[in-house]
């Protein structure tokens, strides 16, 4: 890196942003298709109503919370890496944390979707919103999901402001290279930046402010939505657990995301020089902690039920076992515990690859998680007279589909116009340029 220039720099990284191929294209259509399917299921089950969804008695959050609950989980490793990495002055989260941060935004933009897709009528969904108006309703505070509401929209405005900061100074080299109309887009987006010392310096201490400000909310964010269950007396939920227990798994599937986005986008940008193996290992080592946690945290669990001699809780947990999920719940010990330990071992988390494959099977095994905590606690509850079995239907799963889609939409659409990785902290590696006949 040091070899470099600025020059270079900017030539490399901003390739990303040149006119779209014939391979950015194809993603682009078939991510539309699958949006567009899960867009007509949803259309579907507003015109005739939240039965034709699998929820049903005594099963009444299933899939849809599921999917927020994934997505919110998903939003936090861009936190992790950008701002707690910045304030322990990691250098390598420089080439990615910029992808970190779009994909904080885009989890949070789909997770907010589905509290809403989730209600039988969703355009009441404006009374969770406090506000005076004639008709005097005013929503209750009491209530976990009202706390839902405002930790995440609280989060999506601080991780907005925080990604669109750290872009400004890239975004003023990319309107120093505009021309045309693209170019009074990026002069109104860099805010009038011109490097000055002034402005730098203002900078920095926003920045840091911002990372400071943003830190506390990885905990704080998804250990409220964990409130949505211990606040209940559901067997397998009312536990002290589960704030770390949830945080530590949306950083685990987090960093997970991270890898499946970043290496296919690191080989079509041909961006090996600056996303480089070291940057995906020290990912690896990442979730090998995390991963550990999440296994001392499942035993915890099981240890917990067991120990408080409380016949329902060891009922539910033993049903999660040896029940009728029992196959989802064993893949999900396997791919969350297990599958991260082969990053111990160097040539494999050294290799793409690999990285891709392991990172496609956590997110698969934390998504299962949410839905082993959702379901088998509902489907096995007090009374036996009053369990139930429940099976997702071709909406849920088409809806579940659409909101990958449109997470990748977004982030194919970032990928065209904003820069994937910063030029800023790249070129802070880089020799600074020396005039002739003076010495460095």
């Amino acid at each position: 890196m040091v070899e470099r220039t600025y020059a270079q720099v900017n030539r490399d990284l901003l390739r990303t942003m040149q006119p779209p191929g014939k391979i950015y294209y194809t993603l682009l259509l078939l991510d539309l298709t699958v949006l567009g399917w899960g867009i007509y299921a949803w259309w579907y089950q507003i015109e005739n109503g939240l039965g034709v969804a699998g929820i049903t008695h005594p099963v009444m959050w299933a899939t849809y919370i599921t999917n927020f609950i994934f997505w919110v989980g998903i939003g936090h490793s861009g936190t992790l890496i950008s701002a707690i990495l910045f304030l322990f002055r990691c250098r390598w989260r420089n080439a990615i944390y910029r992808s970190a941060e779009a994909m904080t935004v885009f989890a949070i933009m789909t997770a907010g979707l589905f509290p809403i897709i989730h209600l039988g009528r969703p355009w009441y969904f404006y009374w969770l919103l406090p506000y005076p108006q004639r008709g005097r309703l005013w929503i209750n505070f009491r209530s976990p999901l009202v706390w839902d509401v405002f930790a995440v929209t609280t989060y999506m405005i601080v991780s907005a402001i925080f990604f669109f900061t750290g872009l400004v100074p890239d975004l003023a080299v990319v309107r120093d290279q505009a021309t045309g109309w693209q170019q009074k887009i990026y002069r109104f987006l860099a805010q009038g930046w011109q490097g000055t010392d002034r402005q730098w310096r203002h900078y920095t201490s926003a920045y840091l402010f911002l990372a400071a400000l943003a830190t506390p909310l990885v905990i704080s964010v998804h250990s409220i939505v964990s409130w949505d269950f211990t606040m209940a007396i559901v067997p397998g939920w009312h536990s002290t657990i589960f704030a770390p227990y949830f945080v530590a798994g949306a950083i685990h599937s987090g960093l997970a995301m991270v890898l499946t986005i970043v290496i296919p986008l690191r080989r079509i940008f041909q961006l090996k020089e600056y996303i480089t193996t070291k940057h995906l290992e020290n990912i690896a080592k990442l979730i090998i902690t995390t991963g550990l946690i999440l296994a001392y945290s499942y035993g915890v669990e099981f240890f917990m039920a067991w120990y408080s001699g409380n016949i329902f809780e060891k009922g539910t947990f033993a049903y999660r076992a040896t029940g009728d999920y029992a196959g989802v719940f064993w893949t999900m010990i396997l791919f969350n515990t297990v599958v991260p330990l082969f990053f111990f071992f160097r040539r494999i988390r050294t290799s793409p690859f690999w990285l891709f494959g392991f990172s496609l099977l956590i997110n698969i095994g934390m998504w299962f998680e949410r839905f082993i905590i959702l379901v088998t606690s509902l489907a096995h509850e007090y009374i036996p007279f009053t369990w139930g079995l429940y099976k997702p239907t071709w909406v849920e799963l088409s809806i579940t589909a659409g909101s990958f889609a449109w997470f990748f939409l977004w982030f194919l659409l970032f990928a065209k116009l904003l820069p994937v990785v910063s030029l800023t902290e790249v070129k802070e590696q880089v020799k600074p340029p020396v005039k002739e006949g003076v010495e460095a």
